[in-house]
């Protein structure tokens, strides 16, 4: 076994008793669950007994987590920049856990559109919240005001618009790959419209 082997193998082990300790279970709770005894849950948490495969699944499962989460090493690139558009007053951050989502920064300083054509529907999902100021959210034919700390959830494929009510708002966005995709596209098309 190399150093780094030694070292993966302590990680595992630790977060197994960290994530049983979190859930507020003892040895024998978190035994019973992943169906292995006691002794042989408190052998591998303490290093006295190898790690196998199986088992390593059997407790990821347990512990309502995946096997790569329980494994995982890469911490190298924890803190990034976003990538910056000020041609819409926004700011990206890929999520690295699960390539397809970005989280977006944006400041608005108009209202959503005045009319109901102006609404776009496409894939995905959207989860936002106000930093400051006072949003609308166009959605459906809803109209929400979103005040700061206030968020909002949906499906994109309802017909929706966000803008600012009263002043500039801010506001941080968390989109799925389609949704991402959905909005460049429509940004896009408005875009050449203006142009």
């Amino acid at each position: 076994m190399t150093q780094e082997d030694g070292e993966l193998d302590s990680l595992v082990r630790k977060r197994i008793r960290a994530l049983r300790v979190a859930q507020g279970w003892s040895l024998e709770e978190l035994a019973a669950r992943a169906d292995v005894s006691q002794s042989t849950l408190s052998r591998i948490e303490n290093g006295r007994r190898r790690l196998a495969l199986d088992q390593l699944v059997t407790l990821a499962r347990a512990l309502d987590t995946s096997l790569d989460q329980l494994v995982e090493t890469a911490t190298d690139d924890v803190v990034s920049s976003p990538m910056i558009d000020a041609t819409r007053s926004s700011m990206r951050w890929p999520i690295k856990a699960d390539p397809g989502m970005s989280v977006v920064r944006q400041r608005m300083t108009e209202p959503p559109p005045d009319h109901p054509s102006r609404l776009r529907a496409h894939p995905g999902r959207e989860w936002l919240v106000v930093l400051s100021g006072t949003a609308t959210l166009l959605l459906g034919n809803r109209r929400l005001r979103l005040e700061t700390n206030q968020a909002a959830e949906f499906p994109t494929m309802l017909p929706h618009a966000i803008g600012a009510e009263g002043g500039p708002c801010e506001i941080l966005g968390i989109f799925d790959r389609d949704a991402r995709r959905g909005h460049q596209r429509g940004e896009d098309a408005t875009r050449t419209r203006q142009e």
